[in-house]
């Protein structure tokens, strides 16, 4: 619907706007006021939908979600939402107006006196927030139907806190709506990077563990009045977040008690599973601490440190408003995340880290260099057959691919020839140690094989069963592919197929233009070659889009890699990827398998593998090396995986499947996964494919 805008509104249904406070990414602030009969009158926080944004269905959508949903969450520790309406087809919400200050004005009132926030304050303040988040995370509709509430953007500028020492928990506009992060420029992260959890960085399902995970972040950094994850760039933030390095924590969490930094260890796992079971779990563990330690963790101490260092004023004396509504904080309110880096450095006599953040600026206030500098080259190569006059992302496509060597000599602009590793630009695309496909590492394997079709799977999860660490590198015709294995778990993987480089994905996924990624390879040398770190400089990504990019580039090289049918597979063990400017990432190695096997093997390819045990037995083992939910399959293939109890054929587990109504390839893919993966045998599946494996010297 078409959402007329006035400029400056005087009234919106029975509310006088009095004052504007506040700009966020979906909506504007307003102080309002309601008055009724016998001299009622009373202020509120008026939030109306930007008017960029009025004409676009989806927002107006989320907005009208946005009120509906925090109609149904009444806590004292969420702000409230007294009102929803529409004024011409404008809509409003009217909420709970908190009049005090916030958590993030918190943080950097403690960074700047380089002064932790006492204890028994953070601690008031962190079950507060969490107290508010059990209430959202355990709302039911009406029907008593659980909502599945996340709120995804736990930060210190969401945390609002009264005069009187109440803490409220605000901001629901991007609960449960993971495509909201992309909508607007003005970006539902921005300014937040070091406020995210593992799984959000890497573009995973969030539940409500992820804000678990961003609720200790914030009693963390009270407690030391730092940042915990920090760093000069925007992607070094983000890799520190994903691996949940709390090495700062370690550092210069000694002041911290111990009992409180062990629920802040359990409740910052990168992994879900080793977090609490609940926030609600989280809050106990936080309250047994106060119950323990014979603390007051109250409001009147909350109050009286507020007043000491001057965020709130005495009763009685007028103070600041401070609303719901935005995802970004208000103007001058400047996450912990961007300055305690510096107040720690002042503290030392070191220089303060700069943490950017893009803001939207022109490029040429944005970067130094002039816009005629962008102008792409032309490259010539001293190759045979090689054409003239061939563009920069043709040339990284021809060197990322191995389609020419690093010591191949190229011209820039009809200059004189030099090898490609002395320019700039190039330099990256030459490959460091990683994607050296000639190495001594390559050359010299432990072990090699000639794959037979439907051979890799298995030697996959052989490597994953056996915990192995080590190069793994696959040659298929032209294309070769390393994966660096830790423990069994891929954490790099290289390849030379030119459609699995980033800019050709970034491309793919809508996330830039081809233009785009030219004048990002442009720039890359600038950057120390990083196409990513050049794109988000130029506002083509946010950081959080290149973290994602990145993972799921790795992620789909190694799916792809599953579906190989032939070609040569060399091992060699205790060798860990040697290039430092990689991303690594510690993915679920049997998830990604099952899912190459899904997409890499089509119903033909199952039935001509599989046709051998047509009439043969299978058979499960008692203490197969990988259990059957771990595989996590579609349920056709779990329930035919279920009901393989005995020695049964392939055509009678097909027979029995198909009267329930299962498709018979659902049939061969899961009998195709059991058998890969070890959990079932038979004396017509060609084990000699695994005969090998126990003598290599994986341990």
């Amino acid at each position: 619907m078409q959402v007329p805008y006035s400029p400056t509104p005087i009234r919106l249904g029975p509310y006088e706007l009095l004052q504007k406070l506040a700009t966020g990414g979906m909506a504007e602030i307003y102080i309002a006021r309601r008055e009724g009969p016998h001299g009622f009158s009373k202020r509120i926080a008026l939030k109306r939908i930007l008017p960029q944004l009025a004409a676009d269905h989806e927002f107006v959508a989320m907005f009208i979600d946005e009120a509906r949903l925090c109609a149904q969450l009444t806590h004292p520790n969420l702000v409230q939402v007294f009102d929803f309406g529409e004024e011409e087809g404008e809509l409003y919400m009217a909420m709970e107006l908190v009049e005090g200050t916030t958590g993030a004005k918190v943080a950097r009132a403690a960074a700047s006196r380089c002064e932790p926030v006492p204890t028994e304050v953070a601690l008031y303040i962190a079950l507060a927030v969490g107290r508010g988040l059990v209430h959202a995370h355990d709302a039911c509709d009406e029907e008593g139907r659980p909502l599945g509430l996340v709120h995804r953007d736990v930060s210190p500028g969401n945390i609002l806190i009264s005069r009187a020492g109440a803490v409220k928990l605000a901001d629901f506009g991007i609960a449960r709506a993971a495509e909201f992060e992309r909508r607007t420029d003005q970006g539902q992260l921005k300014g937040k990077l070091g406020y995210m959890s593992p799984e959000q960085v890497t573009g995973r399902e969030l539940d409500a563990k992820s804000d678990q995970f961003t609720a200790a972040i914030v009693l963390a950094e009270l407690l030391m009045a730092r940042p915990l994850f920090a760093g000069p760039r925007e992607m070094d933030v983000l890799v520190k977040i994903r691996d949940a390095d709390l090495s700062v924590l370690e550092r210069h969490g000694y002041q911290i008690p111990a009992e409180i930094m062990a629920v802040l260890r359990r409740a910052l796992s990168r992994r879900r599973e080793e977090r609490f079971p609940t926030t609600g779990d989280y809050v106990s563990a936080l309250e047994e601490v106060v119950r323990r330690g014979r603390l007051v963790a109250g409001p009147e101490p909350l109050v009286e440190w507020l007043q000491r260092v001057g965020l709130v004023k005495a009763a009685g004396k007028s103070g600041e408003h401070i609303i719901d509504g935005t995802s970004k904080a208000p103007s001058g309110d400047v996450p912990l995340s961007s300055m305690r880096a510096g107040a720690s450095a002042k503290a030392s006599g070191a220089q303060p880290i700069a943490h950017p953040v893009w803001t939207g600026v022109p490029l040429a206030k944005l970067d130094p260099f002039p816009h005629s500098n962008l102008a792409s080259p032309t490259y010539r190569l001293d190759m045979p057959g090689a054409q003239s006059g061939i563009s920069l992302p043709e040339l990284i496509d021809l060197l990322g691919s191995g389609a020419a060597p690093p010591n191949m000599l190229v011209s820039r602009d009809n200059g004189p020839f030099r090898p490609a590793t002395e320019f700039p630009e190039l330099s990256r695309a030459c490959g460091g140690p990683a994607a050296d496909w000639d190495d001594a590492v390559v050359r010299d394997p432990t072990v090699v094989w000639s794959l037979r079709p439907g051979e890799l799977p298995l030697r996959l999860f052989d490597l994953v069963i056996a915990r192995a660490t080590g190069m793994l590198a696959v040659q298929n015709g032209t294309v070769q592919k390393k994966v660096y294995l830790v423990d069994g778990v891929p954490e790099v993987t290289t390849s030379t197929d030119e459609k699995e480089l980033l800019g050709v994905l970034l491309v793919e996924r809508g996330l830039a233009l081809p233009m785009e990624i030219e004048m990002g390879l442009a720039m890359a040398p600038r950057h120390g070659g990083r196409l990513g770190d050049a794109l988000v400089r130029l506002g083509v990504l946010r950081p959080v889009e290149l973290v994602r990019a990145v993972v799921d580039q790795m992620r789909r090289r190694f799916i792809e890699l599953v579906g190989w049918k032939t070609g040569q597979l060399t091992f060699t063990i205790d060798v860990r990827c040697p290039d430092d400017e990689t991303v690594p990432e510690a993915f679920n190695p049997v998830e990604l398998i099952v899912r190459g096997i899904v997409e890499g093997y089509s119903n033909e390819d199952l039935m001509q593998l599989l046709a051998p045990l047509e009439h043969a037995l299978i058979v499960p083992l008692p203490r197969a090396p990988v259990s059957i939910t771990s595989l996590r399959l579609e349920a056709p293939e779990m329930a035919v995986l279920d009901s393989i109890k005995g020695r049964q054929t392939l055509s009678q587990i097909a027979a029995a499947a198909a009267e329930r109504g299962i498709e018979r390839e659902r049939v061969l893919r899961g009998v195709f996964v059991g058998l890969s993966c070890g959990a079932f045998v038979s004396p017509a599946w060609p084990t000699a494919y695994r005969q090998a494996l126990p003598t290599i010297p994986l341990t």
